[in-house]
């Protein structure tokens, strides 16, 4: 390393393998996102092996997205402290530790636990991977290189349910899990080489009251969510955990507005382009993953297809988003990113409406042409809508927006596992006449019921992504002509 050196852009040698250091962070980026969602399709197995019903094995998705959230701030902040490449490091290490112990898991508090440790590292590695590529990377490539950042995390987070059931199928569910190890070592074999040390430390201190209060508000609130499918909204612990997370919220907001250093830089959602495309991309999360955690009890328990074959049909979803995810960028240097979110937004919610239509004696080609839609509509509206995000914000404020939009990922994430389990179990007891946590054996019509509701109201969430998108874009073109 040249002495006083003060960015990385000044180095040769990390400006020549600048595109390799890329592939290194968006491998732990893909491999962290797509472990928040590769879980869902092994649900139906890892309840029948553990003797669980549904609502209970949903712990094993949500308790990873929930500690993610929880600490992803803290970790950010951290990393702009001791360093953004150390804490990634370190968290590369963590991460496959805790891939390794969740496939020896035996019990479901064991599978939680290990699942939390696999969170921890998952979240060092994505709190700080895009502010290294915003230090690595000269202004004229750093659009395209955090584009290819969102086009990794929104692959990880659908490709999961495909990648999982032929993982699944050929191995077993344990495996779901153990893949990480070996691809983590190799990455950490080769990118440890290529990663330099850090150069740019905040003299920051902590934001413990930041960082307490909005832990308390996360886990509060989806423990609540959760919870509630089994006790009841109406049980006084609940709505005690509600109110918690309601008092935590503002407390946060006044403090973090009270600070000189916050961990949250409130300053960024006063942008209203800022703050609207990452409303629709957290909304867009929420909708989509109400369909990777209905789609796997679908196609295995209702059209009765086995791990793998399910995980072939699903596969349409995120094969058909990396054929179009790197286009739609592309072309939204052309034509401007509003017209291509809307135009995807609306594909969106044409494939939810048609999966709000699916039975158990749809054909599978029907099924699959709707999952394609759904990759097609997601493809052409993730990429614009990044370069949306991080182009409404100062240079100087890109890492706590990439921060900021990893957040809000994850929360659309468990939002959308709640939202579509909550909305099952309530449409499925009503018409069963009983509180109901899982399937019902023989009466697929009452599952099917329930998830019909699911994506009517997923499809409305896309609505309202479009008609938000559908005025951007109408008020952006009459600002063009005048």
């Amino acid at each position: 390393m040249v002495p006083n050196i003060k960015t990385f852009q000044e180095v040769p040698r990390i400006q020549e393998n600048r595109w390799k250091i890329l592939i290194i962070l968006n491998l732990f980026t893909f491999m962290a996102t797509l472990d928040a969602s590769i879980v869902n399709i092994a649900l139906p197995v890892i309840s029948d092996h553990l003797h669980l019903p549904i609502a209970k094995t949903e712990w094993v998705v949500s308790s990873y997205l929930i500690a993610i959230c929880t600490f992803i701030l803290f970790f950010g902040k951290l990393g702009d402290i001791l360093g953004k490449i150390k804490v990634f490091r370190t968290g590369t290490i963590i991460f496959i530790l805790g891939s390794l112990l969740c496939g020896f898991s035996s019990s479901l508090s064991m599978l939680v636990i290990c699942r939390v440790v696999q969170a921890l590292g998952a979240s060092m590695t994505m709190a700080n991977s895009q502010g290294i590529v915003t230090e690595i990377f000269p202004p004229k490539e750093r659009g395209k290189a955090l584009g290819l950042v969102g086009t990794f995390v929104s692959l990880g987070s659908i490709a999961g349910p495909s990648l999982g059931g032929l993982l699944i199928s050929a191995l077993g569910w344990e495996y779901i899990f153990w893949v990480n190890v070996p691809v983590g070592i190799i990455a950490i074999s080769i990118g440890w080489r290529m990663l330099p040390k850090d150069i740019t430390f905040s003299h920051a201190k902590l934001d413990q009251s930041g960082t307490l209060l909005f832990a308390v508000f996360i886990i509060s609130l989806f423990s609540g969510l959760l919870l509630g499918q089994q006790a009841g909204y109406q049980d006084p612990q609940i709505l005690a955990a509600f109110l918690l997370a309601a008092g935590a919220f503002l407390a946060f907001i006044w403090v973090e507005s009270h600070k000189n250093e916050p961990m949250l830089q409130l300053s960024l959602f006063k942008n209203p382009l800022f703050s609207l495309s990452i409303l629709c991309g957290f909304l867009v999360f929420v909708a989509n993953f109400c369909f990777n955690i209905i789609s796997p009890f679908y196609t295995q328990n209702i059209l009765h297809l086995s791990p793998a074959s399910s995980g072939l049909i699903l596969m349409l979803f995120p094969i058909t988003m990396a054929v179009v995810a790197p286009l739609s960028g592309a072309l939204s240097d052309k034509i401007g990113s509003e017209l291509l979110t809307f135009i995807g937004l609306i594909v969106m919610v044409i494939a939810q409406i048609g999966l709000a239509n699916l039975s158990d004696a749809s054909s599978l080609i029907l099924v699959g042409i709707y999952v394609a839609m759904l990759g097609l509509g997601t493809g052409l509206f993730q990429s614009p809508n990044n370069s949306l995000v991080m182009s409404t914000v100062p240079k100087a404020q890109l890492g706590s927006a990439g921060s900021v939009n990893a957040l809000i990922r994850n929360l659309g994430m468990i939002v959308g596992i709640s939202v579509a389990t909550t909305t099952l179990f309530s449409v499925m007891s009503a018409k069963a006449g009983r509180h109901v946590t899982g399937l019902i054996p023989d009466r697929p019509d009452i599952f099917i019921h329930g998830m019909h509701i699911v994506f009517i109201g997923s499809s409305a969430i896309c609505l309202i992504c479009a008609c938000l998108t559908g005025y951007r874009l109408i008020r952006s073109r009459v600002m063009v002509r005048q």
